[in-house]
């Protein structure tokens, strides 16, 4: 390629990794977030971008100077292009018969040229001289310098989020992730002023028959270090319907059926045929990432029952309620609080030796894989992470 065609595909690259992750490339795709990727655009356009090549390109676009250089067909550059762009799903004899000329590629390339002016044939490289060349050396140090500290110090830097901007630049500036956007309900996270507002919509990280595992819309981050405290604080939230819950998702990797672990509100009506009142409860759910292995429940600690008696005291405790996580070395605290702010205290849930190193940590909500229940606004007011010592 030459450097406009690199260009344009930079860009094309980042545009398409924007519409399947819901934000921009920062760190070098894994072969799990590879697949998915792979998936989403088969699944989209009909056309296959093997995964392998996916993770190649993810390192070229995060180090643009490495010396292996990326050299995509055609046929891949007008994929990657038809899936930014949402085209009509085809496949492989179709395009070859109808639209081997790869339009969508090409459209992208003369915009790209349009945006950046680039219409003129490229200028020969010239050879830098010595003062030049020691003077980018510097530069590039000096660059490198302020972008490892800066790196460090918010890796290691504890962590508040208040949601009073929710913008996609401003939940990215802040090191957000989006995973499997839904931009209907996404469009609608502004709903109240001060929170993030995230729907119970069907899906679920632990894979149920035929189903896909997915949360829509779950926004998640790096953790802040080794051993840290993550908290999640809701207004008004009182799930009425099984599955309907919303919590703080720990996981191993940017997939959210990865090894993780799931603390939420929830609410239960699931007795094994026994007739009882529908319960609101806390529940703490493990998966060592063994797809053999089932989940294993680690707590399930009932809050209210659902009965009409007990309606204004499940609104006024549940005005503000709050979940915490807490990881020192390999045990974790769960920890609940509920009521009126002024009486806020967290109590412990579960405390639990887990060998399990979360490298990214989450908020979400769901409803499982149950099409009857109704979808309901889960209102998030703060959401916390904080370095805690491993001693």
């Amino acid at each position: 390629m030459n450097i406009t065609e690199e260009k344009a595909f930079i860009d094309l690259y980042t545009k398409a990794f924007r519409r399947c992750f819901g934000s921009p490339p920062s760190v070098q795709l894994s072969e799990a977030e590879s697949k998915h990727f792979s998936n989403a655009i088969q699944e989209q356009t009909g056309l296959i971008v093997g995964w392998k090549s996916i993770k190649n390109y993810s390192l070229y676009i995060l180090e643009p100077g490495s010396a292996k250089k990326e050299n995509p067909s055609l046929a891949t550059l007008d994929t990657l292009a038809r899936f930014v762009n949402a085209a009509p799903k085809t496949d492989e004899l179709l395009r070859k018969k109808n639209e081997s000329h790869y339009p969508y590629w090409f459209t992208h390339l003369e915009n790209s040229r349009n945006l950046t002016g680039l219409r003129s044939i490229e200028k020969p490289a010239t050879t830098p001289t010595y003062p030049k060349i020691l003077l980018m050396t510097i530069s590039i140090l000096a660059i490198a310098a302020v972008f490892s500290f800066y790196i460090f110090s918010q890796k290691t830097a504890d962590f508040n989020e208040d949601f009073n901007q929710l913008s996609e630049d401003s939940l990215s500036a802040h090191g957000w992730i989006l995973r499997d956007r839904e931009p209907v309900y996404w469009g609608k996270r502004n709903f109240k002023p001060g929170h993030l507002t995230l729907f119970t919509q069907e899906g679920d990280n632990y894979i149920s028959g035929n189903q896909k595992a997915h949360i829509n819309n779950f926004l998640f981050r790096e953790t802040v270090s080794e051993c840290f405290s993550t908290e999640v604080l809701f207004t008004d939230f009182i799930p009425e319907h099984n599955w309907q819950q919303a919590g703080i998702l720990l996981t191993e990797d940017t997939l959210p059926n990865s090894k993780n672990l799931r603390l939420s509100l929830a609410y239960n009506d699931f007795f094994g045929g026994y007739v009882k009142p529908g319960e609101i409860i806390i529940q703490a759910v493990y998966d060592d990432g063994d797809p053999v292995r089932k989940p294993e429940e680690l707590t399930h600690m009932t809050l209210f029952t659902n009965q009409p008696a007990n309606q204004q005291i499940i609104r006024q405790n549940l005005a503000k309620s709050a979940l915490r996580i807490e990881k020192t070395g390999s045990r974790f605290r769960l920890l609940h609080a509920s009521g009126s702010p002024s009486l806020f205290a967290l109590k412990e849930i579960l405390e639990k030796e887990i060998d399990f190193s979360p490298k990214y940590a989450g908020v979400f909500a769901l409803k499982g894989f149950v099409p009857e229940t109704p979808v309901k606004p889960v209102r998030i007011d703060f959401f916390g992470m904080k370095k805690l010592d491993c001693n």
